[in-house]
């Protein structure tokens, strides 16, 4: 879903240009020349503002040169809005207040949705699981590892891949084709709120209970495909469609959306909605080190809660709940973990720490997998195992802090499209670390695979504050080359300088 993103808008909340004066506020864009050169600093917002230096955050275009330099890259390109670009440009923060509650209600609405529809294909193994998936089949926890395995390898395989088709055919082409072919994780409360009531159907016309649950929520997942081809426009300005005559937006409306995006970050134009990566671009975005502290925690940060969730039903079931029981007990720790996640991420924006605000995720977790390790009645107290776990896996999810740093450290559409790939991809690879620690040997305690996630705990711990430290250290070297610059060297660089996105020198990394 990452290519729905900012489809629109470029990020969630109030654009910067938004003035914080009294009603009626007007947004506009005054032709002038700027020499403050400021270096290109992340914004507070979930999106990476990529304004250039020298040049107003809030009228990015107020530098004619700058205005010159872009609009001719909106033309070479045929960015497919350029048509509603005006650099002249104004509306009232009233307008933008009003638009951006249509783009909720037109596009993350749908998009919320769709991703349930998603998550909900494989939120359902767990639940199966619980319905006894394992005996019907003669299958071993082993081989249920095994199973995960396959398919976890499978969709990092085809993540890249799948972002390069979609910026070729753009994501209203693609992403309902990827309904029939992927699935996300799973929406827990939905899904165990479904399952209670779709595996009574065990025995009906002779079939187990899970296999109905694949059944029926497959099918869920199949419309919302069918669906998502008419309802995903291409652009802002192409809403228009036989079907949809009247379009989502007026003339104004498309105006205020394409200019509010890129006035928020001008290199958002810079590439059409269906042009592809070359493999050149593809080896250089791969090749970017300054992302590479992400994929590692990518990788590392989500091991030690992806395992104990991984066997939840599981452990639940063979501590002595029942099947349906089971399915209502995993609701707890889903409900407040979903909390977790939205206080966390919103107090790495209001701080602006967003790794150090990330470290509350593996602090949580490593005093209850330390537990499980250590206390006699884990895995054999029933309610104390599951107090203990729905503890562990309330944890605050800094996915989506770690998400947001990958893109706005980034710096360009390019690689920006390949940097959400690789990160899912390392994530998949945490997760078939995951799903291997619990081993069919070192059950019903699993000494040995706890032993293992605290080691992954402490150094997702490291990595961490190794990440903070790296680009603090970026920046300040790049800073101290920027500040003995002379304003003609500057402007001198902006024009002739080769270097790209994350690595200009006026590039700073968020952290």
């Amino acid at each position: 879903m990452n290519s729905l993103k900012g489809f629109f808008t470029g990020k969630p909340t109030t654009s910067n240009t938004v003035s914080e004066a009294s009603e009626p506020s007007v947004i506009a864009v005054q032709p002038k020349v700027n020499e403050s050169f400021e270096p290109v600093k992340p914004t507070d917002s979930f999106e990476l503002s990529l304004s250039q230096p020298g040049i107003d955050e809030k009228k990015p275009f107020s530098d004619l040169k700058v205005l010159k330099y872009y609009r001719d890259i909106y033309e070479s390109c045929h960015y497919e809005c350029r048509s509603a670009f005006d650099p002249d440009l104004q509306w009232t923060a009233a307008e933008e207040k009003k638009l951006i509650r249509k783009l909720d209600y037109r596009v993350c609405a749908f998009a919320c949705f769709a991703y349930f529809a998603l998550q909900i294909d494989r939120g359902n193994l767990s639940q199966a699981l619980s319905d006894g998936l394992l005996n019907d089949l003669g299958l071993t926890t082993n081989d249920l590892n095994t199973g995960l395995t396959i398919f976890k390898v499978a969709f990092l395989l085809a993540e890249i891949p799948s972002q390069l088709i979609s910026k070729k055919l753009g994501p209203d082409r693609w992403i309902p084709n990827s309904f029939f072919w992927t699935a996300l994780d799973g929406t827990q409360i939905i899904a165990a709120l479904w399952a209670f009531g779709l595996l009574h159907m065990r025995g009906l016309h002779g079939m187990a209970g899970w296999r109905w649950l694949f059944l029926i929520e497959g099918l869920i997942t199949l419309a919302v495909g069918i669906s998502a081809i008419f309802l995903m426009p291409a652009s802002a300005v192409a809403t228009k469609t036989w079907f949809r005559p009247k379009g989502w937006f007026d003339d104004r409306e498309v105006k205020i959306i394409v200019n509010r995006v890129l006035r928020d970050d001008p290199t958002k134009g810079d590439m059409r909605n269906r042009e592809g990566i070359t493999p050149r671009s593809l080896l250089k975005s791969l090749g970017d080190y300054d992302l590479w502290p992400l994929y590692a925690l990518g990788i590392t940060c989500f091991v030690p809660a992806f395992t104990p969730h991984n066997y939840l039903t599981l452990t639940l079931k063979n501590l002595g709940f029942s099947t349906f029981q089971t399915n209502l007990l995993v609701i707890p720790s889903t409900s407040v973990a979903i909390c977790n996640l939205l206080l966390l991420t919103w107090f790495s924006e209001k701080t602006g720490e967003r790794l150090l605000t990330a470290m509350i995720q593996a602090i949580w977790t490593l005093p209850c997998i330390l537990a499980l390790r250590i206390w006699t009645g884990a895995f054999v107290d029933s309610w104390g195992t599951f107090a203990l776990l729905t503890v562990l896996l309330s944890y605050p999810y800094c996915q989506a802090i770690l998400v947001g740093l990958a893109s706005r450290n980034s710096g360009g559409v390019r690689t920006r499209s390949i940097s959400s790939a690789c990160y899912n991809m390392n994530v998949q690879i945490g997760g078939v670390i995951a799903v291997n620690i619990y081993r069919e040997d070192d059950k019903p305690r699993y000494r040995r695979g706890n032993s293992v996630l605290i080691a992954v705990n402490l150094f997702a711990l490291a990595l961490l504050a190794f990440a903070k430290v790296y680009y603090v250290r970026r920046n300040r070297a790049r800073e101290r080359i920027w500040s003995a610059m002379t304003a003609d060297e500057k402007h001198k660089y902006l024009e002739t300088t080769t270097d790209e996105g994350n690595k200009r020198l006026d590039f700073r990394f968020a952290h």
